[in-house]
């Protein structure tokens, strides 16, 4: 099977898109991790990551602030009432993307599970694809990218990465609260878009158009 049929025939068994949305700019690209309200705190002031952080253990950043919200109950789940909004360098973002093997064996990309599987291990940067939903809950026809980081990969990207760190915790309280009391003020939304990548990285992460 050569790598064009192997490529189509991995696109008909996933019905969902999977595109790589976010908030960035010229400066940078927007991604959210959640954490304990201190850990945020410190890392707000510090303008990157310092104590309550952890080196030991695969961190996931995601892009996806609607996916955050989901995921954290709108800020008020245990251990994941602080929300990080982390602006990182466009180099680095895409440097991390590229390093990246997905979690799930792509039959496009490795003929062979145990290649997959190998290289999985070797790497400082694993993917996967969840459901994306939007900032109210509703599930959208995409899927959101979140990205693990390990190894010296989560020790550049807190000591060269970062371009600096925001508390997201009351924008998230905010959606809570809106969608709690049908309120009329909708909180100021973050304004992710597709993010534009190469031919070579879009195959590579398993993105579907």
């Amino acid at each position: 099977m050569n790598s064009y049929t192997a490529w189509s025939n991995y696109v008909k068994e996933v019905s969902m898109k999977r595109l790589v949305y976010a908030d960035f700019d010229e400066e940078g690209v927007y991604v959210y991790q959640a954490f304990k309200p201190k850990t945020v705190q410190i890392a707000v002031e510090l303008g990157t990551f310092g104590k309550g952080f952890t080196f030991e253990r695969t961190s996931w950043i995601k892009p996806s602030f609607g996916w955050v919200l989901r995921r954290t109950k709108y800020g008020t789940k245990n251990r994941m009432q602080g929300i990080a909004k982390i602006k990182m360098r466009h180099q680095a973002f895409e440097e991390i993307l590229d390093q990246s093997i997905e979690s799930h064996w792509n039959k496009a990309l490795f003929d062979q599970e145990d290649s997959w599987s190998k290289a999985l291990n070797k790497s400082d940067v694993i993917h996967q694809w969840d459901p994306e939903r939007d900032l109210v809950g509703r599930r959208l026809d995409r899927q959101a990218i979140q990205i693990g980081i390990r190894g010296k990969v989560i020790r550049k990207y807190v000591s060269d990465d970062i371009l600096g760190v925001e508390d997201g915790a009351d924008l998230a309280h905010d959606f809570g609260l809106f969608i709690k009391y049908v309120s009329d003020n909708f909180p100021e939304v973050p304004q992710e878009r597709e993010y534009p990548i190469s031919e070579a990285l879009f195959r590579k992460l398993g993105c579907i158009r």
